[in-house]
C-alpha cells in the first residue's frame, strides 16, 4: 500500500471489533498481509471471527493469552502478557512487511493503564509508511486521536445487554 492511515474505533457502542474484522476481510481479498493482535483475549475463545479467520492466507493471529472477561486475574500477569504482545507486534510491524495492522482493545490496555501511552504513540509514529494501522477498544486516549487519520466514535443508545440477556453466538461472539 502506498500510504497507510491510522484508525480508531472507539466507544461504549457495540461494534468496534467487528469493524476491524470488516476490514481485515476486505484486505485479504484484495491480498493484503494482514496482522490481527488481540489485547485481554485468549487464542481459544469461541468467537466466530477467529474461528472464521484462523486458516486465512495471508493473515497473522496474536492473542495476549490472557483474558480478562470471564474470570478473576493477577493483573500483573496480564500486564506481563501485553507488554510480550506488543512487543512482539511492534518488532512485526516495523519489521515493514505487512499492510495491515489490527491493535484489537489497545484503548482498554491504555485505559487500564497495562501500557504505558508513549510506547504506542510512538509506534504510531514509526510505523512504515505503507502500513494501515487500527486501533479499536473504549476510552481512546486524546493522544491516539489526535495522531489518527480516522476515528469512529461507536454510542450505545440501546442494547439487549441493558435488559439482561447475554452474548450470544454468531452475533456477539
Amino acid at each position: 500500500m502506498e500510504q497507510g492511515f491510522v484508525q480508531v474505533y472507539t466507544g461504549c457502542g457495540k461494534g468496534k471489533t467487528t469493524a476491524a474484522t470488516g476490514l481485515i476481510v476486505r484486505a485479504l481479498g484484495q491480498g493484503f498481509r494482514v496482522l490481527l493482535v488481540r489485547f485481554l483475549k485468549t487464542s481459544d475463545e469461541p468467537s466466530g471471527e477467529l474461528i472464521f479467520l484462523r486458516n486465512a492466507q495471508n493473515l497473522e493471529i496474536i492473542s495476549s493469552g490472557i483474558g480478562i472477561l470471564r474470570k478473576p486475574v493477577n493483573m500483573e500477569e496480564v500486564r506481563s502478557s501485553v507488554a510480550k504482545t506488543f512487543a512482539l507486534a511492534r518488532q512485526k510491524i516495523l519489521a515493514g512487511a505487512l499492510d495491515l495492522v489490527v491493535l484489537d482493545e489497545i484503548n482498554n490496555v491504555l485505559s487500564k493503564k497495562l501500557l504505558l501511552l508513549q510506547e504506542v504513540v510512538e509506534l504510531i509514529g514509526q510505523r512504515p509508511t505503507g502500513t494501515e494501522l487500527v486501533l479499536t477498544g473504549r476510552h481512546a486516549p486524546a493522544e491516539i486521536i489526535a495522531k489518527a487519520d480516522l476515528v469512529t466514535r461507536m454510542e450505545k443508545v440501546k442494547h439487549p445487554f441493558d435488559r439482561g440477556i447475554g452474548a450470544r453466538r454468531g452475533i456477539e461472539y
